[in-house]
Protein backbone atom coordinates (compact mmCIF):
# COMPACT_ATOMS: atom_id res chain seq x y z
CA UNK A 1 0.00 0.00 0.00
CA UNK A 2 1.35 3.52 -1.00
CA UNK A 3 -0.09 6.78 0.75
CA UNK A 4 1.02 10.66 1.31
CA UNK A 5 1.26 9.74 4.90
CA UNK A 6 1.82 7.10 7.29
CA UNK A 7 1.20 8.21 10.70
CA UNK A 8 2.50 5.72 13.66
CA UNK A 9 0.25 6.02 16.63
CA UNK A 10 -3.60 6.00 17.08
CA UNK A 11 -3.81 7.99 20.08
CA UNK A 12 -4.30 12.23 20.49
CA UNK A 13 -1.49 12.86 18.43
CA UNK A 14 -1.76 10.70 15.67
CA UNK A 15 -5.60 11.59 15.05
CA UNK A 16 -5.36 14.98 15.43
CA UNK A 17 -2.59 15.43 12.45
CA UNK A 18 -4.22 12.77 10.23
CA UNK A 19 -7.45 14.47 10.46
CA UNK A 20 -5.36 17.57 9.93
CA UNK A 21 -3.22 16.11 6.84
CA UNK A 22 -6.59 14.76 5.22
CA UNK A 23 -8.43 17.96 5.29
CA UNK A 24 -5.39 19.05 2.90
CA UNK A 25 -6.13 16.28 0.57
CA UNK A 26 -3.03 14.21 1.71
CA UNK A 27 -3.90 10.54 1.66
CA UNK A 28 -3.87 9.17 5.12
CA UNK A 29 -2.92 5.91 6.49
CA UNK A 30 -3.03 5.22 10.55
CA UNK A 31 -1.63 2.37 11.83
CA UNK A 32 -1.45 1.00 15.54
CA UNK A 33 -0.99 -2.12 17.79
CA UNK A 34 -4.24 -1.96 19.52
CA UNK A 35 -7.68 -3.32 18.60
CA UNK A 36 -8.58 0.39 18.62
CA UNK A 37 -8.05 4.26 18.46
CA UNK A 38 -7.79 6.67 21.21
CA UNK A 39 -7.08 4.34 24.12
CA UNK A 40 -5.39 6.59 26.17
CA UNK A 41 -7.78 9.42 26.03
CA UNK A 42 -10.89 7.03 26.78
CA UNK A 43 -9.25 6.59 30.44
CA UNK A 44 -8.05 10.71 30.84
CA UNK A 45 -9.85 12.43 33.07
CA UNK A 46 -11.32 9.74 34.78
CA UNK A 47 -12.92 8.71 31.89
CA UNK A 48 -14.44 11.83 31.14
CA UNK A 49 -11.50 13.25 28.94
CA UNK A 50 -9.63 16.30 30.47
CA UNK A 51 -9.59 17.45 26.89
CA UNK A 52 -7.78 20.86 27.45
CA UNK A 53 -7.13 23.83 29.94
CA UNK A 54 -7.81 27.40 29.40
CA UNK A 55 -4.69 28.68 30.78
CA UNK A 56 -2.28 26.83 28.39
CA UNK A 57 1.04 28.61 28.41
CA UNK A 58 4.64 27.13 27.31
CA UNK A 59 5.15 27.95 31.51
CA UNK A 60 2.94 24.94 31.76
CA UNK A 61 5.33 22.45 30.19
CA UNK A 62 8.82 20.80 30.93
CA UNK A 63 11.34 20.61 28.15
CA UNK A 64 15.40 20.88 27.77
CA UNK A 65 14.06 23.71 25.74
CA UNK A 66 11.43 25.50 27.39
CA UNK A 67 10.46 27.88 24.40
CA UNK A 68 10.30 24.70 22.17
CA UNK A 69 6.50 24.48 22.40
CA UNK A 70 5.26 28.27 22.01
CA UNK A 71 4.72 27.94 18.37
CA UNK A 72 2.40 24.92 18.10
CA UNK A 73 0.71 26.42 20.99
CA UNK A 74 0.47 29.49 19.80
CA UNK A 75 -1.23 28.54 16.33
CA UNK A 76 -3.61 25.85 17.62
CA UNK A 77 -5.07 27.05 20.96
CA UNK A 78 -7.81 25.82 23.53
CA UNK A 79 -10.35 27.79 21.45
CA UNK A 80 -9.39 25.81 18.45
CA UNK A 81 -10.50 22.35 19.99
CA UNK A 82 -13.60 23.70 21.80
CA UNK A 83 -14.63 24.89 18.63
CA UNK A 84 -14.20 21.29 16.86
CA UNK A 85 -16.09 19.99 20.72
CA UNK A 86 -19.05 22.46 20.11
CA UNK A 87 -19.06 21.43 16.30
CA UNK A 88 -19.85 17.73 17.43
CA UNK A 89 -22.13 19.30 20.06
CA UNK A 90 -20.44 17.56 23.09
CA UNK A 91 -21.38 18.88 26.63
CA UNK A 92 -18.34 19.74 28.53
CA UNK A 93 -17.89 21.76 32.01
CA UNK A 94 -14.85 23.82 33.72
CA UNK A 95 -13.59 21.99 37.00
CA UNK A 96 -11.16 24.21 38.14
CA UNK A 97 -8.00 26.31 37.37
CA UNK A 98 -9.33 26.17 33.30
CA UNK A 99 -9.49 22.46 33.52
CA UNK A 100 -12.16 21.50 30.77
CA UNK A 101 -13.79 18.06 31.03
CA UNK A 102 -16.79 16.35 28.90
CA UNK A 103 -19.75 15.88 30.66
CA UNK A 104 -20.98 13.08 29.32
CA UNK A 105 -17.48 10.13 28.46
CA UNK A 106 -14.14 10.37 27.08
CA UNK A 107 -15.55 8.11 24.01
CA UNK A 108 -17.32 11.59 22.73
CA UNK A 109 -13.98 12.59 22.33
CA UNK A 110 -12.64 9.45 20.30
CA UNK A 111 -15.87 9.30 18.44
CA UNK A 112 -15.28 12.88 17.18
CA UNK A 113 -11.57 12.39 15.95
CA UNK A 114 -13.09 9.05 14.73
CA UNK A 115 -15.12 11.35 12.81
CA UNK A 116 -13.34 13.78 11.19
CA UNK A 117 -10.78 11.70 10.20
CA UNK A 118 -13.42 9.82 8.36
CA UNK A 119 -14.70 12.97 6.74
CA UNK A 120 -10.87 14.04 5.90
CA UNK A 121 -10.52 10.06 3.85
CA UNK A 122 -8.28 8.63 6.57
CA UNK A 123 -7.80 4.89 6.42
CA UNK A 124 -6.72 3.33 9.46
CA UNK A 125 -5.23 -0.11 9.93
CA UNK A 126 -5.66 -1.86 13.69
CA UNK A 127 -3.60 -4.86 14.79
CA UNK A 128 -0.95 -3.82 12.97
CA UNK A 129 2.55 -3.81 14.56
CA UNK A 130 5.79 -2.38 13.34
CA UNK A 131 8.99 -4.08 12.96
CA UNK A 132 10.81 -1.42 11.13
CA UNK A 133 11.37 1.27 9.04
CA UNK A 134 13.96 2.44 6.47
CA UNK A 135 14.20 5.57 4.00
CA UNK A 136 15.04 4.67 0.58
CA UNK A 137 13.70 7.77 -0.87
CA UNK A 138 10.35 7.07 0.47
CA UNK A 139 9.44 5.73 3.80
CA UNK A 140 8.96 1.91 3.99
CA UNK A 141 7.24 0.47 6.96
CA UNK A 142 7.84 -3.27 7.67
CA UNK A 143 4.56 -4.48 9.42
CA UNK A 144 3.14 -7.94 10.70
CA UNK A 145 0.37 -6.71 7.59
CA UNK A 146 3.17 -6.60 5.29
CA UNK A 147 5.70 -3.37 4.09
CA UNK A 148 3.47 0.02 3.56
CA UNK A 149 5.29 2.80 1.38
CA UNK A 150 5.01 6.36 2.40
CA UNK A 151 6.37 9.83 1.12
CA UNK A 152 6.08 10.97 4.82
CA UNK A 153 5.82 9.49 7.99
CA UNK A 154 4.50 10.39 11.69
CA UNK A 155 5.82 9.02 14.62
CA UNK A 156 2.74 9.59 17.27
CA UNK A 157 3.28 6.90 19.48
CA UNK A 158 3.08 8.46 23.13
CA UNK A 159 5.24 7.30 25.62
CA UNK A 160 5.34 4.62 28.18
CA UNK A 161 3.49 5.51 30.88
CA UNK A 162 0.34 2.81 30.96
CA UNK A 163 2.20 -0.53 29.49
CA UNK A 164 -1.15 -1.86 30.72
CA UNK A 165 -2.63 -0.60 27.89
CA UNK A 166 -0.26 -0.82 25.00
CA UNK A 167 2.02 1.85 25.62
CA UNK A 168 5.85 0.71 23.93
CA UNK A 169 9.48 2.19 22.97
CA UNK A 170 8.70 1.69 19.55
CA UNK A 171 8.96 5.48 18.68
CA UNK A 172 11.89 5.92 20.54
CA UNK A 173 13.91 2.86 18.92
CA UNK A 174 12.63 4.23 15.31
CA UNK A 175 13.68 7.50 16.36
CA UNK A 176 17.13 6.80 17.32
CA UNK A 177 17.24 3.95 14.04
CA UNK A 178 16.73 7.33 11.75
CA UNK A 179 19.83 8.68 14.04
CA UNK A 180 17.82 11.29 16.29
CA UNK A 181 18.78 11.95 19.96
CA UNK A 182 16.82 11.11 22.97
CA UNK A 183 16.72 12.97 26.35
CA UNK A 184 16.51 10.77 29.34
CA UNK A 185 13.27 9.28 29.94
CA UNK A 186 11.66 8.73 33.23
CA UNK A 187 7.78 8.33 34.74
CA UNK A 188 6.03 11.61 35.28
CA UNK A 189 2.98 12.93 36.86
CA UNK A 190 3.61 9.74 39.24
CA UNK A 191 2.78 8.96 43.16
CA UNK A 192 6.29 8.51 45.06
CA UNK A 193 7.45 5.75 46.74
CA UNK A 194 9.10 6.39 50.37
CA UNK A 195 12.58 4.65 51.52
CA UNK A 196 11.84 1.85 53.60
CA UNK A 197 12.62 3.57 57.20
CA UNK A 198 10.22 6.22 55.75
CA UNK A 199 7.96 3.69 54.88
CA UNK A 200 7.78 2.52 58.22
CA UNK A 201 7.68 5.86 59.87
CA UNK A 202 5.06 6.72 57.90
CA UNK A 203 2.89 3.39 56.88
CA UNK A 204 0.24 4.50 59.61
CA UNK A 205 -1.14 7.39 57.89
CA UNK A 206 -2.10 5.39 54.42
CA UNK A 207 -5.54 6.76 53.58
CA UNK A 208 -5.00 10.77 55.07
CA UNK A 209 -5.70 13.77 52.66
CA UNK A 210 -4.22 17.24 53.68
CA UNK A 211 -4.10 20.41 51.89
CA UNK A 212 -0.32 20.96 51.43
CA UNK A 213 1.90 22.77 49.46
CA UNK A 214 4.84 20.63 48.14
CA UNK A 215 8.01 22.39 46.94
CA UNK A 216 10.98 21.12 44.94
CA UNK A 217 13.61 23.52 44.16
CA UNK A 218 11.78 26.52 42.60
CA UNK A 219 8.64 25.15 41.86
CA UNK A 220 6.17 25.27 44.15
CA UNK A 221 2.76 23.29 43.98
CA UNK A 222 -1.08 23.41 45.98
CA UNK A 223 -3.31 20.97 46.44
CA UNK A 224 -3.99 18.01 48.66
CA UNK A 225 -1.32 15.57 48.61
CA UNK A 226 -2.57 11.11 49.59
CA UNK A 227 -0.53 9.38 52.24
CA UNK A 228 -0.50 5.88 50.59
CA UNK A 229 0.73 2.36 51.67
CA UNK A 230 3.84 2.85 49.81
CA UNK A 231 4.34 6.68 49.44
CA UNK A 232 2.94 9.60 48.44
CA UNK A 233 0.51 10.62 45.82
CA UNK A 234 -2.52 13.37 45.14
CA UNK A 235 -2.44 16.42 42.70
CA UNK A 236 0.57 18.36 44.43
CA UNK A 237 2.71 15.34 44.70
CA UNK A 238 2.24 14.44 40.97
CA UNK A 239 2.59 17.95 39.91
CA UNK A 240 5.80 17.99 41.60
CA UNK A 241 7.20 14.86 40.32
CA UNK A 242 7.69 16.37 36.93
CA UNK A 243 10.28 18.53 38.09
CA UNK A 244 11.82 15.91 40.74
CA UNK A 245 15.16 14.05 39.96
CA UNK A 246 15.85 10.74 41.51
CA UNK A 247 18.22 11.61 44.68
CA UNK A 248 16.16 15.29 45.29
CA UNK A 249 14.25 16.12 48.81
CA UNK A 250 10.73 17.73 48.32
CA UNK A 251 9.35 19.93 50.54
CA UNK A 252 6.12 19.44 52.64
CA UNK A 253 4.22 22.29 53.92
CA UNK A 254 0.65 21.01 55.71
CA UNK A 255 -0.01 24.37 56.96
CA UNK A 256 -0.25 26.77 54.00
CA UNK A 257 -2.59 29.12 54.94
CA UNK A 258 -1.78 29.04 58.74
CA UNK A 259 1.22 30.85 60.18
CA UNK A 260 2.40 28.40 62.84
CA UNK A 261 4.44 31.27 64.33
CA UNK A 262 1.84 33.18 64.80
CA UNK A 263 -0.57 30.11 66.01
CA UNK A 264 1.46 29.60 69.00
CA UNK A 265 2.17 32.97 69.20
CA UNK A 266 -1.80 33.56 70.30
CA UNK A 267 -1.49 30.23 72.36
CA UNK A 268 1.95 30.90 73.86
CA UNK A 269 0.01 31.27 77.63
CA UNK A 270 -2.32 28.64 77.11
CA UNK A 271 -2.85 25.03 78.92
CA UNK A 272 -3.40 23.58 75.48
CA UNK A 273 -1.12 20.72 74.47
CA UNK A 274 0.60 21.62 71.31
CA UNK A 275 -0.38 18.34 69.29
CA UNK A 276 -4.43 19.62 70.35
CA UNK A 277 -3.58 23.24 68.76
CA UNK A 278 -2.31 21.42 65.74
CA UNK A 279 -5.29 19.31 65.67
CA UNK A 280 -7.65 22.37 64.91
CA UNK A 281 -5.94 22.61 61.85
CA UNK A 282 -4.84 19.31 60.57
CA UNK A 283 -6.26 16.01 60.87
CA UNK A 284 -5.77 14.29 64.13
CA UNK A 285 -3.92 10.91 63.62
CA UNK A 286 -1.13 12.99 60.74
CA UNK A 287 -0.09 15.60 63.92
CA UNK A 288 -0.34 12.55 66.87
CA UNK A 289 2.41 10.99 63.85
CA UNK A 290 4.30 13.69 63.11
CA UNK A 291 4.73 14.85 66.54
CA UNK A 292 5.84 11.28 67.61
CA UNK A 293 8.31 11.44 65.05
CA UNK A 294 9.67 15.22 65.60
CA UNK A 295 8.90 16.33 68.66
CA UNK A 296 8.78 12.66 70.67
CA UNK A 297 6.97 13.77 74.12
CA UNK A 298 7.71 17.40 73.70
CA UNK A 299 3.76 17.44 72.14
CA UNK A 300 2.11 16.57 74.95
CA UNK A 301 3.08 19.42 76.94
CA UNK A 302 1.00 22.31 77.91
CA UNK A 303 1.67 25.47 75.54
CA UNK A 304 3.06 27.47 78.68
CA UNK A 305 5.76 25.54 79.21
CA UNK A 306 7.77 26.05 75.71
CA UNK A 307 10.20 28.24 75.33
CA UNK A 308 10.16 30.79 72.28
CA UNK A 309 13.10 29.18 70.63
CA UNK A 310 11.27 25.99 70.68
CA UNK A 311 7.82 27.23 69.49
CA UNK A 312 9.63 28.78 66.77
CA UNK A 313 12.02 25.87 65.79
CA UNK A 314 8.91 23.60 65.74
CA UNK A 315 7.16 26.34 63.49
CA UNK A 316 9.85 25.92 61.27
CA UNK A 317 9.82 22.18 61.00
CA UNK A 318 6.15 21.90 60.07
CA UNK A 319 6.17 24.50 57.46
CA UNK A 320 9.49 22.82 56.07
CA UNK A 321 9.02 18.67 56.59
CA UNK A 322 11.87 17.63 53.96
CA UNK A 323 11.28 14.06 52.56
CA UNK A 324 13.65 11.98 50.09
CA UNK A 325 11.95 10.14 48.05
CA UNK A 326 12.67 6.56 47.53
CA UNK A 327 11.72 6.75 43.52
CA UNK A 328 8.07 6.44 42.03
CA UNK A 329 5.29 4.25 41.18
CA UNK A 330 7.04 3.66 37.89
CA UNK A 331 5.04 3.88 34.44
CA UNK A 332 2.57 1.48 35.73
CA UNK A 333 0.63 4.79 37.73
CA UNK A 334 2.51 7.55 36.01
CA UNK A 335 0.21 10.06 33.52
CA UNK A 336 2.57 10.68 31.21
CA UNK A 337 6.35 10.18 30.59
CA UNK A 338 8.78 12.94 30.46
CA UNK A 339 11.70 13.05 27.90
CA UNK A 340 12.25 12.22 25.12
CA UNK A 341 12.65 13.04 20.78
CA UNK A 342 15.37 15.83 21.48
CA UNK A 343 13.90 19.15 20.87
CA UNK A 344 16.56 19.99 19.02
CA UNK A 345 16.12 17.55 16.47
CA UNK A 346 12.87 18.73 14.84
CA UNK A 347 11.41 22.26 13.88
CA UNK A 348 9.43 23.61 15.96
CA UNK A 349 6.92 25.18 13.42
CA UNK A 350 6.56 21.68 11.44
CA UNK A 351 7.85 19.21 13.66
CA UNK A 352 10.05 17.28 10.94
CA UNK A 353 13.07 15.97 11.27
CA UNK A 354 15.88 18.41 10.54
CA UNK A 355 18.05 15.77 9.44
CA UNK A 356 15.73 13.02 7.89
CA UNK A 357 13.28 15.23 5.71
CA UNK A 358 9.59 13.84 5.82
CA UNK A 359 10.22 12.52 9.33
CA UNK A 360 7.91 13.94 11.55
CA UNK A 361 6.96 13.39 15.44
CA UNK A 362 3.95 14.61 17.59
CA UNK A 363 2.99 13.91 21.05
CA UNK A 364 4.06 12.69 23.83
CA UNK A 365 7.08 11.30 21.86
CA UNK A 366 8.62 14.49 22.11
CA UNK A 367 10.92 16.13 24.88
CA UNK A 368 8.06 18.37 25.97
CA UNK A 369 5.78 17.27 29.16
CA UNK A 370 2.45 19.24 30.48
CA UNK A 371 1.36 19.52 33.86
CA UNK A 372 -1.59 18.20 35.16
CA UNK A 373 -4.98 19.45 34.05
CA UNK A 374 -5.20 19.09 30.61
CA UNK A 375 -2.09 20.28 29.09
CA UNK A 376 -0.67 16.97 28.06
CA UNK A 377 -3.58 16.25 25.72
CA UNK A 378 -3.37 19.80 24.35
CA UNK A 379 0.37 19.36 23.54
CA UNK A 380 -0.99 16.59 21.66
CA UNK A 381 -3.95 18.35 19.45
CA UNK A 382 -1.26 21.44 19.42
CA UNK A 383 1.97 19.28 18.09
CA UNK A 384 -0.48 17.18 15.96
CA UNK A 385 -1.90 19.90 14.12
CA UNK A 386 1.48 21.69 13.42
CA UNK A 387 2.80 18.33 11.97
CA UNK A 388 -0.56 17.62 10.12
CA UNK A 389 -0.28 21.44 8.61
CA UNK A 390 3.45 20.48 6.82
CA UNK A 391 3.61 16.53 5.97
Amino acid sequence: MKKDVIIIGAGAAGLMCALTAGKRNRSVLVIDHAEKIGKKIGISGGGRCNFTNLKVSHENYESHNPHFCKSALARFGPQDFIAMVEKHGIAYYEKEAGQLFCKGSSIEIIEMLRKECDAAGVDFRLHCRVEGAEKRGHFYVSTNQGVLESASMVIATGGLSYPKIGATDIGHRLARHFGLAITPLQPALVPFTFHQKDLHALKELSGITIDAEVSCGKRRFRGNILFTHRGLSGPAVLQISLYWNPGERIVINPLPDVDAHELFAEKRRSRAELHNVLSGHLPRRFVEKWCELFLQQEAVKPMHQYTDKALNDIARKLHHWEITPGGTEGYVTAEVTRGGIDTNELSSKTMESKNVPGLFFAGEVIDVTGQLGGYNLHWAWASGYAAGRYV
